[in-house]
């Protein structure tokens, strides 16, 4: 079968892989579509796991081999499909921090090599711990509809970590695909949106989604107009209390410093985007002491929510096809990934599959 294998740093290969062999206990998935992550994407431009492997974790497709034992899923559905699911009875599970436990580190989704999701492939193998997050997709809705229930599963998570009351002001920084989804779960849970970006047409779109306020940062340096700077827009609106929550959905320290300002005493920043190791930074540590504000960070997905998550993106209260831009074949996937990676005005989502239609 073709696979998209990664050889080191920058280093994608499409290879001829053996389709994988299951066991009695799993399950054979002919993937549709796979969704470009930027968790990928940095293992592949920084080198920070070995290669070889196969990676893409946002997979939808359908099964068409199905283990001896297995009795819960049959030949021919269309399912989503979840890399990672906690065990539900360690120390850090009894904490809710599933993402902390030792069986949800382990990816339970392989095209071959050391498992990594395996969705730049034409078929994965998926194991038996990970059925709890396989979901089967409705006739109605497309693979590309399921591919997204892994990302938004992350964003509904990350939401419900900020204590708000409905009517709360949250400013979300960052409006490429994960932004606007946050802004759209944010605006459906009863926020009103303060929505920033560099990018004019990602704010038409954030205006579309729910945002109620927008601001363009860049565009603020350029104009004598001051209530279009971030800080007036933020004083006028909350009439100087500030904002309630923020949540980074960019890599920024600077946007970060620059929030920690904005935020009312007893408020919360969620980092979302900085996932990169090593990386330091200045704050204002008073701020999180003395006045309250906290700084909290969200990582990867919350397995309980994912029927809530279905209900979102099936019923199509959060339609993600329209922030799906960009379908690239399997055998362009380096280049879904450099698009990815530089982000244009017209790009949103960008997948890769062996679809057309995404039917």
């Amino acid at each position: 079968m073709p696979a998209v294998v990664y050889r080191g740093a920058n280093d994608l290969r499409v290879e001829t892989l053996p389709v994988p062999k299951i066991g009695a206990r799993e399950l054979l998935v002919k993937v549709a579509v796979c969704g470009v992550c930027p968790t990928d994407i940095k293992k592949i431009h920084y080198g920070t796991v070995p290669p070889p492997r196969v990676f893409g974790h946002e997979t939808a497709g359908t099964i068409v081999r199905v283990g001896s034992e297995v009795r819960k899923f049959k030949v021919g559905e269309r399912v989503a499909l979840h890399h990672h699911i906690p065990c539900l009875k360690c120390h850090a599970c009894r904490h809710g921090t599933f993402a902390q436990c030792e069986q949800y580190k382990r990816t339970g989704i392989t095209a071959g090599f050391e498992p990594a999701g395996g969705g730049y492939a034409e078929y994965v193998r998926v194991m038996p711990f990970v059925f709890p997050g396989v979901v089967k997709i409705p006739n109605r809705n497309t693979f590309l509809e399921g591919a997204m229930l892994e990302p938004v599963n992350t964003v509904l998570k990350a939401v419900k970590r900020l204590r708000l009351l409905r009517g709360d002001i949250v400013l979300v920084a960052g409006q490429g695909p994960v932004g606007l989804m946050f802004t759209r779960l944010l605006a459906l849970h009863g926020a009103n949106v303060i929505a920033s970006d560099l990018l004019d047409s990602r704010l038409k779109f954030a205006r579309e989604f729910g945002a109620k306020w927008l601001c363009n940062p860049q565009a603020e340096k350029d104009s004598t107009n001051k209530l279009q700077s971030l800080p007036d827009l933020v004083d006028r609106v909350t009439r100087g209390r500030g904002i309630d929550a923020a949540v980074i959905a960019v890599p920024s320290d600077d946007v970060v410093r620059e929030t920690q300002a904005l935020l009312r005493g007893g408020g919360q920043i969620l980092l979302f985007s900085h996932t990169r190791r090593g990386e330091q930074t200045q704050l204002d540590l008073a701020t999180i002491c003395v006045d309250e504000k906290d700084l909290i960070g969200s990582y990867s997905a919350d397995i309980l929510l994912q029927k809530d998550v279905a209900r979102l993106v099936f019923s199509r209260r959060l339609d993600v096809r329209r922030l799906i831009t960009h379908q690239f074949p399997l055998a362009q996937t380096a280049a879904a990934i450099e698009l990815a990676s530089h982000p244009t005005p017209q790009s949103l989502k960008i997948v890769v599959g062996q679809l057309l239609r995404a039917q």
